[in-house]
C-alpha cells in the first residue's frame, strides 16, 4: 500500500489563479488623516449639496445677478448721475454684500445635519473635532468665489473696470474669502443653537439687512443724518466696502486694509472655541 503524507493548507501551494499568501508582509499601518484632510474631505462634502440640493446654487447665482442688475439700473443715475459711474462705486460693495449673505448658508447646513443624525455619525469617527464646520468652511470659500466671479464677469460686460487690473482684483478676492471666512463663524453658532434651518436664516437675515444697507455699500453715507453716518463710518462692513474699492482701484492703505480685517479675525479667533464647546457639549 502506497503512503500518502498529508499536507497542511499552510504550507500547500495555492490553486492556480489564486493569490499566494504566502508571499504577504506586514507593513506598518498609514498615518491617520490630519486636520487638514479631514478638513478637505469635509469640503468636498459640502460641494457635492450643490448637486443634491440645487436650490443653493440657483440661489447663489441669481441672488448676485438681480441686485447686481436691479440697482445699477433702477438707482444708478439717481445716486450717480450715470450708470457706469454709479458700477464703478457699487460692484466693490455688492461683492462685499453677497460674501456676507452666503455666509448664512454655513449655519444653515449645520442645522440641517443636526436634524439629519449626521453629527451624531461624526462624533464616532476618529477625525479632528472641528471637521465637521472646517469643511463647511470650504465649501463657503467655493460659493465665495463662484458668487464673486458671477458679479465681477456681469460687472465687466456692463462697463465696470478694476482700475487696478488683475493684482488688485485678486488682493480684493482674497479679502473677500478672509471675510466670508471669518463671518461664517457667526451663523455656525446659530446653527448649533437654533433647531431648524428657517429659523438660522430668518434670524441671520434680521441681522445682516440693517448691518449690510446701513453701510456705504449702495450710497455715499455724506447724504446721510448725522446720527446714522456716524454708525455707518464705524460699521464693519462699510470698513471691508472701502478696503475693497481701494484694493480694486489701486488706492487702498494699508490701514484701510487692517481696519477691515479686524472683524473676521475678532469673529475666527472669538467663536471658533465657542463652536467646539457648544458642539462638545450638544
Amino acid at each position: 500500500m502506497t503512503d500518502v503524507t498529508a499536507r497542511s493548507p499552510a504550507t500547500s501551494a495555492p490553486k492556480p489563479g489564486t493569490p499566494d499568501i504566502r508571499a504577504l508582509r506586514r507593513v506598518p499601518a498609514p498615518p491617520p488623516p490630519g486636520p487638514l484632510s479631514n478638513a478637505l474631505v469635509f469640503g468636498w462634502r459640502a460641494i457635492l449639496k450643490f448637486r443634491h440640493v440645487p436650490e443653493q446654487l440657483f440661489d447663489l447665482i441669481m441672488t448676485p445677478i438681480m441686485f447686481t442688475l436691479l440697482f445699477t439700473f433702477v438707482f444708478g443715475g439717481a445716486l450717480a448721475g450715470s450708470t457706469g459711474d454709479y458700477l464703478q462705486y457699487f460692484l466693490p460693495g455688492i461683492l462685499v454684500q453677497t460674501v456676507v449673505f452666503n455666509s448664512v448658508y454655513s449655519g444653515m447646513g449645520l442645522s440641517t445635519d443636526f436634524q439629519k443624525g449626521l453629527f451624531d455619525r461624526f462624533r464616532t469617527l476618529p477625525i479632528w473635532s472641528l471637521a465637521p464646520f472646517a469643511g463647511l468652511m470650504v465649501g463657503d470659500l467655493l460659493r465665495h468665489l463662484i458668487a464673486g466671479g458671477i458679479i465681477l464677469g456681469i460687472g465687466l460686460i456692463l462697463g465696470y473696470r478694476p482700475e487696478a487690473g488683475v493684482v488688485g482684483t485678486l488682493a480684493a478676492f482674497a479679502m473677500l474669502l478672509t471675510i466670508g471666512f471669518g463671518m461664517g463663524w457667526v451663523f455656525i453658532v446659530l446653527g448649533l443653537l437654533v433647531r431648524t434651518p428657517m429659523t438660522v436664516m430668518t434670524l441671520g437675515f434680521t441681522i445682516l439687512f440693517p448691518v449690510t444697507f446701513a453701510s456705504n455699500i449702495m450710497v455715499d453715507p455724506a447724504t446721510m443724518p448725522d446720527w446714522l453716518r456716524s454708525f455707518v463710518e464705524v460699521n464693519p462692513v462699510s470698513l471691508m466696502t472701502t478696503a475693497l474699492r481701494g484694493l480694486m482701484s489701486g488706492t487702498a492703505g494699508l490701514s484701510q486694509v487692517a481696519l477691515a480685517l479686524i472683524a473676521p479675525v475678532v469673529l475666527t479667533v472669538m467663536l471658533a472655541p465657542v463652536v467646539l464647546w457648544l458642539y462638545r457639549r450638544r
